[in-house]
């Protein structure tokens, strides 16, 4: 059964994954600036990978173990994180509808190494929403999985973040023409504001 469930269980942190990754925020807004340049796109992508990987990880394994043995609590859990995600859709959704693109509010693109490093490194670990998408809504996602599946669940979520990321930096300069045009980010935050309502609708469910 748990072999039978792996790909569910990974298919479930990909798709959680890509629904947080890919919203339009100073993390990704930078990494796409600093890919447009093509100066330090490995180190910038290496890094947002590495903390993605490790952030999660401690999530799911955290939350697990301190919440594994109180399934009302990981129900009350499941149920705050679907809120959050249902609000954090509605925001996607707003922005598709408005059009409103929060690329402009980033910073330009780091012209050192070590800037480079900073400044990764401050728009990812001084960003709230950065924990409460990997740490808490990750974690608590990740603990509704069967201890056997859990591991199937982090790699499914550390592939979005390994692809979105090296697909934003590497790929930035391919993808230029396409975002240069409004309706590529409105139909961007349409697909986050779709799964991460589905998402949500899931945790309701396994909560209920």
């Amino acid at each position: 059964m748990r072999l039978a469930g792996s790909p569910e269980a990974y298919l479930t942190g990909l798709f959680l994954g890509l629904s947080l990754i890919v919203a339009i925020g100073a993390q990704n807004a930078f990494v796409l600036r600093q890919g447009l340049t093509g100066l330090h796109v490995a180190l910038v992508v290496t890094v947002c990978v590495l903390l993605d990987v490790a952030l999660m990880t401690a999530g799911v394994g955290g939350v697990a173990g301190s919440l594994g043995r109180r399934p009302w609590a990981l129900e009350m859990l499941a149920l705050a994180g679907a809120c959050f995600l249902g609000w954090y859709g509605f925001g996607a959704a707003r922005r598709a509808w408005s059009g409103v693109s929060h690329l402009s509010a980033s910073s330009g693109a780091a012209r050192s190494a070590r800037n480079a490093l900073l400044q990764t490194l401050a728009v990812s670990l001084l960003n709230p929403h950065v924990y409460l998408d990997t740490v808490l809504l990750v974690g608590s996602v990740g603990a509704q999985q069967p201890s056997g599946l859990r591991p199937a669940f982090v790699a499914g979520a550390c592939t979005a973040s390994i692809g979105w990321f090296a697909s934003l930096g590497f790929g930035a300069r391919m993808m230029a023409p396409v975002f240069a045009r409004p309706a590529a980010w409105r139909a961007l935050d349409a697909l986050v504001a779709l799964i991460m309502w589905t998402v949500a609708m899931t945790l309701v469910l396994k909560a209920l």
